[in-house]
């Protein structure tokens, strides 16, 4: 092998020891009767110089990946880079059947959250249910840029 075909094949070899060296996913199935779930989000992100941002519009999913059992969701909150709440998106607990998805939506136009934003949602269950999936989708476009990426929600302890 030339020295050029060993320079292509580090970059892989690389690549494949980090995925052998990281910790095998638990596939055990963890229950649970509720948490409270932070994802964090952007309105908005800056790219090249700092004053120069993209807006972003968020869809928070919340997925009930529990195929069994229902949940209900208590409250869906966003809040701003300051730490204040922005808005409550639900009025009243809302029941997740199984395999359910429900989807809330901050517009691209909404600058409130800031690009430190966050939800935080509650759920709970009578009897031990799998975990919500929660995640924000983030996707903006100016001129001829798009940008979209993914932020995947973390119970919060003690909660």
């Amino acid at each position: 092998m030339n020295r050029v075909h060993r320079l292509a094949v580090l970059p892989l070899l690389f690549a494949l020891a980090v995925l052998v060296a990281l910790p095998a996913a638990s596939h055990a199935a963890e229950t649970s009767k509720g948490q409270t779930v932070y994802v964090p989000c952007y309105s908005h992100i800056y790219h090249g110089i700092k004053t120069r941002g993209i807006d972003l519009t968020i869809t928070l999913s919340v997925r009930n990946t529990d195929p069994k059992r229902a949940v209900t969701v208590s409250s869906v909150e966003y809040y701003g880079t300051t730490g204040a709440l922005v808005k409550r998106y639900l009025e009243k607990p809302l029941r997740l059947e199984p395999m359910m998805t429900v989807e809330y939506i901050v517009a691209q136009t909404d600058e409130s959250g800031g690009s430190g934003a966050n939800f935080l949602v509650r759920w709970s269950s009578e009897t031990p249910a799998s975990p919500l999936l929660v995640e924000a989708v983030m996707i903006g476009t100016s001129a001829q840029q798009g940008i979209s990426f993914t932020s995947r929600g973390v119970a919060v302890p003690g909660e």
